[in-house]
């Protein structure tokens, strides 16, 4: 085990220093953070974002050109705040090279993302309310310790219209069965409070339904997971012969290195960043081709994710999460050495963010480096040369995030043979609902005793900025079609593929079409390889789910990146966030929908590819208490970006390698 966290390179975090920097040159020049005036109006500030802005690619350029001793460019931050008594939202950029703020202005009309210091607020605010505590003792709750009240963002077209004009949020409220038991395993239905997080005041306790009326009872579930609640019966019935050990090991060391956040393996380099809304971020992807280092991309990561719940009952109508513009996947994120996540020779990196004060705070762990085994990379069997196999080496790098009751484990994966893979994991904890006797549950499944878990969506949108051999790429939608019987296809055999160039962005509106097998190519057509063709990156779907809502309907109108599978526009730096910066209480949204409307053209130019996949969760009763990982995943394959197989000199495994001395027993 072993951490690197200097800063040197222009891509590298804000350090913590960087973070105290940039919230006191704020508090120095715009009274930002200030602590309120005893006894007067004010509520103070909250900083709900400070991160780095990345260098363009001119910059970067300019750097390397010149040996990285021409200076770095300025360090300057971005930062998002809030007047809590002024309900304003405010964007400033800070320079950190000059000691001064460069932007600070009011954004109307628009929310910050939530911030976990409201997050905690809200429950002190809610265990200790009066008439929080009066609506749980008329549904016989009188143990406020066993309550758990878990707070989510509001849709403006959901949101009580007489609170339109200030910061609110709404709450879940759980009941353990005992201390230390699983809190998201007893939904108190019916029994919701809206806040208003500037002043942490309760605005309303909605407390509806036939279980507050006395109707119906709760039922008895068993909704745990952790050894010690399981009652006895049902570990004594599933209980299994424990495993034998599996141990990963490299005596040399790893194969990869790592310097800074700069990663080198098998001819992958990469620069590994973190923010707090995308969390993990791929920098600067090349591959060295013999005695060319050939870039492949420029900058990858998860922009968004929109989770809607399908059921439009009282419990679940509001539950839509915005997972990364409303919370952000870095604030998100869990240290990896809480549990047994990673495996074998384990490079870490930390992650490094702050609180609504302004003060940084680090997550240890937040990354995982490491090499994995994946079976055979490529063989052949001759009878006359004999076998020739080699083994598949992977590196992966991932980070996890816990957002409420889900988790999500995100893993890019670098091959030997060029590839680049994506893999989203889904587990935790789904969200549950009881019943009162014989009602049904038409948007779920039931998974215990009068309990449904309701049908939900994960959509993630992947940004992809590609850079296949330079900056300058056109993406070619690539379908397959069999041709008609005829004099020339007689058998009808035929089988042909046709790449279509998608010069604008309305061209780029694409839908993923199993029959065609559609995929998309990234193609630089200013360069010709020794084919004569022209180099590529292949954007291979898989786990693409259509959105199914009515045009119109308010997920929609919030999140149209979720209308397509693909989308593709010129890059610009303020085009960050596909449903929008805020996404926050909105009302619809202020990105890809908007952006494409101009229908840029998109030919021969800087693009970004905008990728939608995801999970259509029908919920099944083997996925409560705990839910066993639901895996989705992308690929991005070379396409006549070499010559030839990449990975011919991968050197083979030596026998005694790949297995270790056993007995055989003949019966």
């Amino acid at each position: 085990m072993w951490l690197r966290v200097r800063m040197s390179h222009p891509l590298d975090p804000l350090s913590a220093d960087e973070i105290t920097a940039a919230a006191a040159i704020l508090r120095r020049e715009r009274g930002v953070g200030a602590p309120p005036a005893p006894g007067g109006p004010e509520l103070g500030w909250r900083f709900a974002s400070i991160e780095m802005v990345e260098p363009s690619k001119e910059e970067l350029a300019a750097f390397h050109d010149s040996g990285d001793t021409g200076g770095p460019p300025a360090r300057r931050a971005e930062v998002v705040c809030l007047d809590r008594s002024a309900n304003a939202t405010y964007k400033g950029v800070v320079s950190l090279t000059d000691d001064r703020v460069e932007v600070f202005e009011h954004i109307p009309g628009v929310q910050a993302n939530f911030t976990l210091d409201e997050f905690t607020e809200c429950d002190q605010l809610l265990r200790s309310h009066p008439d929080v505590v009066a609506a749980l003792r008329r549904r016989g709750i009188t143990d406020i310790g066993l309550v758990f009240f878990d707070t989510w963002t509001y849709g403006d077209a959901v949101a009580p219209p007489e609170f339109s004009d200030r910061r609110i949020g709404w709450s879940d409220t759980w009941v353990k069965a005992a201390a230390g038991a699983n809190p998201y395993a007893r939904l108190v239905s019916g029994l919701h409070c809206v806040i208003d997080l500037n002043r942490m005041e309760l605005l309303r306790v909605e407390d509806v339904g036939p279980f507050a009326t006395g109707e119906a009872s709760p039922p008895e579930v068993m909704g745990e997971y952790v050894p010690r609640h399981i009652p006895e019966r049902i570990r004594r019935a599933g209980r299994r012969e424990p495993l034998k050990p599996l141990h990963i090991v490299q005596p040399e060391g790893p194969s990869f290195t790592l310097d800074g956040n700069l990663v080198r393996w098998q001819n992958w380099s990469l620069r590994v960043g973190f923010n707090h809304r995308e969390g993990m971020t791929l920098h600067t992807v090349r591959y060295r081709d013999g005695d060319r280092d050939r870039s492949v991309a420029h900058r990858l990561s998860f922009a968004e994710m929109v989770v809607p719940y399908r059921d439009p009952s009282p419990d679940h109508y509001r539950r839509t999460a915005f997972d990364i513009g409303e919370w952000g996947l870095g604030f998100m994120t869990t240290s990896l050495e809480l549990g047994c996540d990673c495996l074998g020779e384990i490079r870490y990196l930390n992650a490094v963010l702050h609180n609504s004060k302004g003060e940084p705070y680090t997550i240890t762990h937040a990354i995982c480096i490491h090499e994995e085994d994946n079976a055979v990379l490529w063989k052949h069997v001759d009878h006359d040369i004999g076998a020739e196999v080699r083994r598949m080496r992977r590196l992966t790098l991932s980070f996890h995030v816990t957002v409420a009751n889900y988790e999500y484990l995100v893993y890019w994966r670098l091959y030997q043979d060029g590839n680049i893979e994506c893999e989203v994991r889904a587990t935790g904890i789904m969200v549950t609902t009881p019943l009162p006797p014989g009602a049904p549950n038409p948007n779920g499944t039931l998974v215990d005793e009068r309990t449904y878990a309701p049908f939900h969506q994960h959509f993630l949108v992947a940004r992809l900025d590609m850079d296949v051999d330079g900056t300058d790429n056109t993406v070619f939608m690539s379908e397959s079609y069999a041709e008609p019987i005829g004099p020339a296809n007689p058998h009808g055999l035929s089988l042909v593929v046709r790449n279509l160039p998608l010069r604008s962005e309305a061209e780029a509106r694409q839908d993923v079409s199993f029959a065609t097998q559609r995929a998309w190519k990234v193609v630089n057509t200013n360069v010709v390889t020794g084919l004569g063709t022209h180099p590529a990156y292949k954007l291979v779907p898989s786990g693409a789910i259509p959105a199914m809502f009515e045009p119109g309907s308010c997920v929609l109108e919030r999140a149209g990146v979720i209308g397509h599978t693909l989308w593709v526009t010129p890059n610009r730096r303020e085009e960050r966030w596909p449903a929008g910066e805020f996404v926050n209480q909105s009302v619809r949204d202020t990105g890809l929908t908007q952006w494409t409307a101009a229908d840029r053209s998109i030919e021969n130019t800087d693009v970004v590819l905008w990728y939608v996949f995801g999970i259509h969760h029908i919920t099944r009763p083997e996925d409560w208490p705990v839910m066993p990982v639901d895996v989705v995943s992308f690929w991005l394959k070379p396409f006549g970006f070499f010559d030839r197989n990449p990975a011919l000199d991968v050197v083979g495994s030596p026998p005694d390698a790949c297995h270790t001395s056993t007995t055989s027993a003949h019966h």
